[in-house]
């Protein structure tokens, strides 16, 4: 899985995720991000971390669309679609976890 990691838009003192931040908790690996607009934050110190990753399943095996039973969420110039927690952004040959 390939991750890129930039540092989010607001540090940990301007808001902090936790159970009751009203941002979806998503355990990823051994900490937990917060899905915040279109991404995900996680922190890393003294500030969070966007993550944004290669999805778990290919478009030959899975394509999300219309019909997918996937609920659809405009971003931006695409689509992206609700995945078990988090969105799928199709990229190329794959999706993209956003």
């Amino acid at each position: 899985m390939s991750v890129t990691e930039t540092h989010a838009e607001h540090s940990i003192a301007e808001h902090q995720h936790g159970g009751d931040c009203g941002h979806e908790a998503v355990q990823h690996g051994d900490h937990v991000d917060y899905l915040h607009g279109t991404h995900r934050h996680a922190e890393h110190g003294d500030h969070y971390d966007e993550h944004e990753s290669v999805a778990e399943h290919s478009t030959a095996e899975h394509t999300h669309g219309g019909d997918c039973g996937h609920e659809a969420v405009q971003h931006g110039d695409h689509t992206d679609y609700v995945h078990e927690g988090h969105r799928h952004a199709v990229h190329e040959d794959h999706y993209d976890e956003h």
